[in-house]
């Protein structure tokens, strides 16, 4: 590094809980919006692009990551009376826009991101059944928070009545008369404070024209921060479901009968620790439910009279598609008067067809093992869709038809990639309890080991998410130049179901830590890699498991990236969302969560005189789910360890006009993975990546 990172004053806060003294010397770097803290924001932004500026294989970088990053894609599309409606991106613009087909007519743009003066993000969105309206949101700097809009699909105009405000939250769900939806929504009163929202979430009707001040509030909110409340519509929208869901660990689930002559909310699922998920279907509830079935199961009853909440499941449920032990069941809908479902078997993703009663049907080809989502569509209609990848194939859309089985590739994203050049294994690790961690491998076909391959390992391992073997574009000039990837399925996701889940959180959330850092040991052990060439990347939850990683064994890695990270877990209930992840991490506030927090969180446990591996910090400006204090506070404290014994000062990259999930343009995200890849190959010795040419690729 050419010149040192700026000067980061300390000023010392001591708490005391639960008789412990904590001390935070960086607290004031919490207060966002305080001119001090932005204007030392915008000296470590400066400093850090002037390093990643700087090294070698940048410039290369970005000319191959445009190629792989600008292409023409298409989402499934969504049929509503004689439209279809989908999302595309085209090799020609920033942003991805919707399009819409008006029966055998050609595709025309119906909303376009990239002619907004405003530089705001789509979205949901959302047709009504018949197609004339769309309901959608935009996100000013790609942020969390919304405003809702509704837009005349013919003549293309947005209403100036139907605006809507307070739509972090909001999915509209129209009804079948086409004259309202129901959605999620809260105040915006600057009086509440941003952590306490989530608890002020109150399900609406809206009817078009009215105002929305005075929309009806159909389910009013509960008050408890912790618990998130959502609402969805049967088909026919006779229906309205209310999910009440108590973080990660159960939701309970109410219906409203809308033609009922006193429609009221009735408990439907309630009190249980389980996880509930309802559809209905010509007269019956569908659930998918892990009660009874860590890897999930789909039962089902006739919707009269209702079943029960206090009573067994078996009392008035049908199992219809019973548990897989080898599989989980990530994914359902109905399609085609069909169940249509997505299995994961160690990660890999399996699609089947069943008859309503369970039934086999069917099982849906897939190319090679990778990434499907569910054959989606209609539930009357013949025609799904499905989309899939895997982590070195491109991703394509097909077609199928629900009655004969037959799947028809609509679109294949081209790229400059040669599939072919590399191969993808599985392999796992056994991790300090003895638990098994599956993993995937990924490199170049011809690629020997020879125990000093560069190799980036990527974790997560929270909230059920599973990681997938889907395609990452930005790999492939890594793999190119002899790179190693490796995606570890840690416990804490959902790879393995519920119980995978379970061993990964709250109490259990040493686990996941000490998964990830076997993966680490076990790459070594098998002549791939050494400490000093194993890179590690993380975001959000993942950004915390990268501190945890680094805190716990800094020896044994080479470099760390972290995004949009969560690492005081002391304070991070305090802020964003976070008392909505009470349920996974636990809360300071309690006295038996304060220990297990503080016997891991990475903030508390950066030590001034231990040499840490170098650190990336990539933050955004305008993450309202994760506070970028969090990256701002750890990266102080890492900066000055780091100068205390001469090891490499972190950076913290600070993404503008952006989110959570990052920038919605196509050039800062090509910027950002340029950055982040010339870091890695810099820091792990990896040498240039390679360009397309060498390797015979168009």
């Amino acid at each position: 590094m050419s010149t040192p990172p700026p000067i980061t004053r300390r000023a010392p806060v001591t708490d005391v809980l639960h008789g412990d003294e904590v001390i935070d010397p960086y607290r004031w770097l919490e207060a966002g919006s305080d001119p001090e803290v932005q204007a030392w924001m915008d000296a470590q932004d400066r400093w850090a692009r002037a390093q990643l500026a700087a090294l070698p294989a940048r410039g290369m970088l970005v000319e191959r990551l445009r190629a792989l990053f600008y292409v023409d894609s298409l989402s499934a599309p969504t049929r509503r009376g004689s439209r279809y409606f989908s999302r595309r991106s085209s090799a020609a613009k920033e942003k991805s826009f919707l399009v819409v087909r008006d029966g055998a007519d050609d595709e025309r743009v119906l909303l376009d991101p990239n002619t907004w003066l405003s530089g705001d993000a789509l979205g949901t969105w959302s047709p009504s059944w018949d197609g004339s309206k769309l309901a959608f949101s935009r996100r000013p700097n790609a942020a969390d928070e919304a405003v809702l809009y509704v837009l005349d699909v013919e003549s293309g105009l947005v209403s100036t009545a139907d605006r809507i405000e307070g739509a972090r939250y909001a999915t509209p769900h129209w009804t079948t008369d086409n004259l309202g939806f129901y959605y999620e929504w809260i105040p915006m009163d600057a009086a509440i404070s941003d952590d306490q929202r989530p608890g002020r979430i109150e399900i609406r009707y809206h009817r078009l024209g009215d105002d929305p001040a005075l929309d009806q509030v159909v389910v009013p909110c509960l008050g408890d921060p912790t618990v998130f409340q959502m609402a969805s519509l049967s088909e026919d929208s006779r229906y309205l479901f209310i999910t009440r869901s108590f973080g990660w660990n159960r939701n309970d689930v109410y219906v409203i009968d809308r033609q009922a002559s006193e429609p009221a909310l009735l408990p439907l699922l309630v009190g249980r620790p389980h996880h509930y998920q309802i559809l209905e279907y010509q007269g019956y509830f569908y659930l998918h439910t892990d009660e009874g079935a860590p890897r999930a199961r789909i039962l089902r009853a006739p919707v009269s009279p209702l079943p029960g909440g206090g009573e067994a499941l078996e009392a008035s449920w049908q199992e219809v598609v019973a548990e897989d032990p080898e599989a989980t069941l990530e994914g359902w809908s109905i399609a085609g008067g069909c169940l249509s479902l997505a299995w994961l078997r160690r990660a890999v993703s399996e699609l089947q067809l069943r008859s309503l009663d369970g039934a086999e049907v069917r099982n849906l080809p897939l190319p090679m093992p990778g990434a499907a989502s569910v054959a989606d569509g209609h539930p009357d209609d013949d025609e799904a869709w499905y989309s899939f990848s895997s982590i070195t194939m491109p991703p394509r859309l097909y077609r199928v038809s629900v009655r004969s089985g037959r799947s028809t590739l609509e679109l294949e994203q081209k790229l400059p990639v040669d599939s072919d050049r590399y191969v993808v294994e599985t392999a796992t690790a056994r991790s300090r309890d003895g638990a098994e961690v599956p993993m995937f491998v990924v490199r170049r076909r011809d690629l020997a080991w020879d125990g000093q391959r560069p190799t980036v390992l990527y974790g997560y391992g929270g909230f059920r998410i599973s990681l997938t073997p889907s395609f990452r574009p930005s790999l492939f000039p890594w793999l190119d130049a002899g790179g190693v990837y490796v995606v570890a399925n840690l416990r804490g996701g959902g790879e393995l179901g519920a119980e995978w889940h379970d061993a990964g959180k709250l109490q259990n959330k040493q686990n996941v830590f000490d998964d990830f850092i076997a993966v680490a040991e076990s790459l070594i052990a098998r002549g791939i890699t050494c400490p000093a060439r194993i890179g590690i990347w993380g975001g959000s939850n993942g950004g915390l498991l990268m501190g945890a990683a680094m805190t716990q064994r800094p020896e044994l890695f080479g470099a760390v990236v972290s995004a949009v990270p969560l690492l005081d877990m002391l304070r991070f209930h305090l802020s964003g969302s976070g008392r909505t992840w009470i349920s996974e991490y636990g809360c300071a506030e309690d006295p038996e969560a304060y220990q297990w927090l503080r016997a891991w969180s990475p903030y508390q446990h950066v030590v001034s005189d231990t040499r840490y591996p170098p650190l990336l910090m990539l933050s955004a400006d305008h993450d309202d789910r994760v506070d970028p204090s969090h990256a701002r506070k750890f990266v102080a404290l890492m900066q000055a360890a780091a100068q205390n014994t001469g090891a490499v000062p972190p950076l913290l990259r600070i993404e503008r006009a952006a989110g959570h999930g990052g920038a919605d343009q196509v050039a800062e995200r090509v910027a950002s993975s340029a950055d982040t890849w010339a870091w890695l190959f810099y820091t792990l010795g990896a040498g240039a990546p390679a360009t397309a040419g060498q390797f015979g690729i168009p």
